[in-house]
């Protein structure tokens, strides 16, 4: 990028013009430039950047890679953090291998979203897989990852991965092959965002569901999950995909990166029984490496919510639809253009 200024709005969550080659960068933290993620109204959540190392609007969503002090390379999308260098093994092992633990042999897995290529570095750790297809809609992101992200460098260059760069929607319902686990590495749910109807029941139903091979087993990300946070999207994520599958389990994490705790949700029409112990045998002797995380007795106590989520998650009777969405706070590209 040479000395080329990175001109980005203050709105869209940075403090300052920033430059690649800008004295202030490695100097005192009250002049350098600072990204903020608009968490709420009366909200924000600060990072000191080294460099910003791209940034963009494509077809779908407003892009940003940035070079942050504390948390590494991070990915922004519509102006909220999706990934962070330094902890990303968090969120990307909690969204992976819960499902391909669960399941007795899985073998083909199609991961929705993933442009970074994080979730497919995870899922290829699984010995017993034959074929992971990876389906992003955003042709920048994608690139972009690949060449910055470099930790994921070998899961792009391997042969059982399949890349397509499609509306996962569109590629699920062309598709005539039926899959072990279907992922939702999805970015969250926001108002004029690509990705909210691929939460809805509708998707569940008629397109997601009947791609499962029998025992199939479908997860997906369901944004924060935290105390005061969870009755945003969580609750009703979870609420929409019970009506859809019969055994429906949620589990949350805490990601320092995110400023919250985490959710996700693992559905089936088969029952989940796996102890502790089975867990861990099946680490050791499916994954081709060290999980950073994730562990057989952290993974049964993420699925003991305190009784806040709890009685939220039981009592949630909100099921997502195209026209009844609910949305996290910010505002994606179709919003902006059409506003």
């Amino acid at each position: 990028m040479g000395t080329e200024a990175v001109e980005i709005l203050f709105e869209n969550g940075f403090s300052k013009v920033c430059n690649d080659t800008d004295p202030n960068v490695n100097g005192n933290l009250q002049d350098c430039c600072w990204f903020e993620e608009v968490i709420d109204d009366d909200l924000k959540w600060s990072f000191a950047l080294n460099r910003v190392l791209h940034k963009g609007t494509s077809e779908f969503q407003d892009i940003a890679l940035l070079d942050t002090k504390r948390f590494g390379k991070v990915l922004v999308i519509d102006g909220k953090m999706q990934s962070a260098e330094v902890d990303e093994f968090i969120y990307h092992e909690c969204l992976i291998h819960p499902p391909l633990l669960c399941h007795q042999n899985p073998k083909t897995v199609f991961i929705m979203g993933g442009g970074e290529g994080s979730a497919a570095r995870e899922a290829l750790k699984h010995k017993s897989l034959e074929k992971v297809v990876m389906c992003d809609i955003d042709q920048e992101v994608v690139d972009f990852c690949r060449r910055f992200l470099t930790v994921n460098q070998e899961a792009f260059c391997s042969k059982k991965l399949n890349l397509v760069v499609n509306d996962a929607k569109a590629e699920l319902e062309k598709r005539n092959e039926k899959f072990d686990v279907i992922f939702g590495d999805l970015a969250d749910p926001v108002e004029g965002g690509p990705c909210y109807q691929l939460y809805t029941k509708s998707f569940y139903e008629r397109i997601l569901k009947p791609k499962l091979n029998d025992n199939g087993i479908f997860v997906t990300q369901a944004g924060p999950a935290g105390i005061f946070t969870h009755k945003e999207v969580f609750s009703s994520i979870y609420n929409t995909i019970k009506q859809v599958f019969k055994h429906v389990v949620a589990y949350t994490a805490h990601v320092p990166s995110f400023a919250d705790t985490w959710g996700w949700v693992m559905a089936s029409d088969q029952p989940f029984s796996i102890n502790a112990e089975e867990i861990d045998n099946r680490i050791k002797s499916r994954i081709n490496a060290e999980l950073l995380y994730l562990n057989g007795a952290s993974f049964l106590s993420s699925t003991t919510m305190n009784k806040a989520v709890y009685l939220s998650l039981l009592n949630e009777t909100h099921v997502y639809t195209e026209e009844d969405a609910r949305f996290i706070h910010g505002h994606g590209v179709a919003y902006n253009n059409s506003h």
